[in-house]
C-alpha cells in the first residue's frame, strides 16, 4: 500500500513547518497514530483517510474541505478504485458542496457500470443522515447509470427519491408517485411494506381513491403473505400494523366516496383484528390502537350518515381522547354533516377552540395538511349557512392560503369561487387579502 501522494504530502509538510510542529506533535494534536502518519508521509505505506485530512485541516486552521481536490489520488491509482476511501470522500464532498471534486470522480466511476454501487452507497449514507438534497443528486446518478431495470439498487433509489419528494406540494407528490409506482414490487420485502404504506398515504392526501384502494389491498395482502411464510422480516412495525393500515385506508377511501355502509364493513374488520399466529406485546399494542381508531371512525361514519343524535357523544369521545389529529378528523365530519343535513354544531365548536387554533401545526404534514384544508372549507360553508358572512370569508381566505401553499389547484379554484360568492359583503381588509391571490383555472 502506497503512502500519501506527493502534492498532498508536500502541502501537509509545509503546514507542519509553518506551525513549527514535529510529526509526533501533529499526530497527538490531530488524533492520528504517529507511526501510520510517519509511514504515509514518507511514502512507505498506508494512505490517509478523509477524516484524518479533516483533522489536519482543523489543526492547521484551514477551512473544511482543505486539499480535497488533491485527495482523489488517494482513492484512485492506476485505474484501481478504493471503495473504502471513495464513499466517505464523496459523502464529505457532498456535505461541503464540493461539486468541483465530485463531478470528476463521478465521471470516472461511470466508465465502469459496476462502480455505480459506490455512488449508491454514498447516497445511502447521506440519506440516513438526512442530507436529502445531497442524497437526491447521487440517487439520480444511480438511476441514470443503471441499465438493469430489475436491479434492487435501482428500485431502492427510486424509492428514496419518492420519499425525498414528499411534502405538501400536491403536484410534486403526484409526479413522485407516478415515477416510483412501477418499481414498488422490486424492492426488498421489508421495504415493500413501508413503501406501500407511504404510497397509500400519499394517494390518500391527493384524493386518488382508486390508487388508495389498490395500494391498501396490496399492503394487507403482502403483510398477511409474509406472516404465512414465517420468514423473519426486519420491518419497522409488527406485520399486523401494515395489515390493519391496509384495511383502514380502504375504509377511508370508501368513506370519501360516501359509500358509508361499505366503509363500516372495513372499520369493523380492523376493530377486532385477527392474526394467523399468536401476537407478542408489540402486536397486541397495534391491535389495541386499531380498536381505538375503529371506534372513532364508526362515530365518524354515523355522523356522516346524518345521525345528529350522536354528535354530543362523539364530541365527548373526541374531548376525552385529546388527540389533535382525531379532533381535526372528527370536526370535519361534524361540519360536513351539519352542512349536509342542516343542523347546528355551534355548541360543539367552542369545546375545541384550542385544538382548532393548533391545527396550523399540521401544515407541513402530508395527510394532516390536507385535513386542515378540508376543515377550513367546511367551516367556511358552515359559517355562511348560518349567516356569519365575515367569519365565513375569513375561513375561505384561510382555505385559499392552504390550497395555494399545497399547489392544490382544484381546491384553490373552489375556495376562490366560494369567496367570490360572498365578496359583496367582504370588508376592505378581506378584499385586500383576496386580491393577493392570482386567478387560476382548473
Amino acid at each position: 500500500m502506497r503512502g500519501i501522494n506527493r502534492p498532498l504530502r508536500w502541502e501537509i509538510e509545509d503546514q507542519m513547518k509553518l506551525h513549527g510542529y514535529s510529526l509526533n506533535q501533529v499526530a497527538e494534536l490531530a488524533g492520528i497514530n504517529a507511526g501510520n502518519l510517519s509511514r504515509a508521509l514518507n511514502g512507505v505505506a498506508r494512505s490517509i483517510t478523509i477524516g484524518q485530512l479533516d483533522a489536519l485541516a482543523r489543526l492547521f486552521g484551514k477551512a473544511p474541505g482543505w486539499l480535497y481536490e488533491l485527495y482523489t489520488e488517494e482513492c484512485i491509482s492506476e485505474e484501481k478504485w478504493s471503495r473504502r476511501r471513495l464513499i466517505p470522500y464523496l459523502v464529505r464532498c457532498a456535505e461541503l458542496d464540493r461539486h468541483d471534486c465530485i463531478e470528476p470522480v463521478i465521471s470516472k466511476l461511470l466508465d465502469n457500470p459496476k462502480n455505480v454501487s459506490i455512488i449508491f452507497a454514498a447516497a445511502e449514507q447521506l440519506f440516513q443522515t438526512e442530507r436529502l438534497r445531497e442524497a437526491e443528486h447521487f440517487y439520480q446518478i444511480v438511476i441514470d447509470g443503471t441499465k438493469d431495470s430489475f436491479s434492487e439498487m435501482l428500485a431502492v433509489s427510486h424509492y428514496r427519491l419518492f420519499l425525498i419528494a414528499q411534502g405538501t406540494d400536491a403536484e410534486k407528490n403526484w409526479r413522485a408517485v407516478i415515477r416510483f409506482e412501477p418499481f414498488r414490487k422490486r424492492l426488498p420485502e421489508h421495504l415493500q411494506l413501508a413503501a406501500l404504506l407511504k404510497l397509500t398515504k400519499a394517494c390518500f392526501a391527493l384524493q386518488k381513491w382508486d390508487e388508495v384502494e389498490k395500494f391498501g389491498d396490496e399492503l394487507a395482502e403482502l403483510s398477511m403473505a409474509l406472516c404465512r411464510t414465517r420468514v423473519k422480516i426486519e420491518s419497522e412495525r409488527h406485520l399486523i400494523y401494515y395489515y390493519g393500515m391496509g384495511l383502514l385506508f380502504n375504509g377511508a377511501a370508501l368513506e370519501k366516496r360516501e359509500l358509508y355502509d361499505d366503509a363500516k364493513k372495513y372499520v369493523r374488520s380492523y376493530a377486532n383484528l385477527e392474526w394467523p399466529e399468536p401476537l407478542d406485546e408489540s402486536g397486541k399494542k397495534e391491535v389495541e390502537m386499531f380498536r381505538i381508531l375503529a371506534k372513532a371512525n364508526l362515530y365518524t361514519l354515523e355522523v356522516l350518515t346524518g345521525n345528529e343524535g350522536i354528535i354530543d357523544e362523539y364530541a365527548n369521545y373526541l374531548a376525552n381522547l385529546n388527540r389533535l389529529n382525531e379532533s381535526l378528523a372528527g370536526l370535519i365530519a361534524i361540519l360536513k354533516s351539519a352542512n349536509t343535513y342542516g343542523f347546528s354544531a355551534d355548541h360543539v365548536l367552542p369545546r375545541f377552540s384550542e385544538a382548532i387554533h393548533a391545527f396550523h401545526s399540521f401544515d407541513d404534514d402530508l395527510i394532516l395538511s390536507d385535513r386542515h384544508l378540508r376543515f377550513r372549507y367546511h367551516k367556511a360553508m358552515y359559517e355562511f349557512r348560518h349567516g356569519r358572512i365575515e367569519e365565513g370569508l375569513d375561513e375561505a381566505l384561510h382555505c385559499l392560503s392552504l390550497a395555494r401553499k399545497m399547489s392544490r389547484n382544484e381546491d384553490y379554484v373552489r375556495c376562490t369561487a366560494l369567496f367570490e360568492q360572498y365578496k359583496a359583503y367582504a370588508t376592505e381588509q378581506q378584499i385586500e387579502s383576496f386580491l393577493k391571490y392570482p386567478v387560476r383555472a382548473v
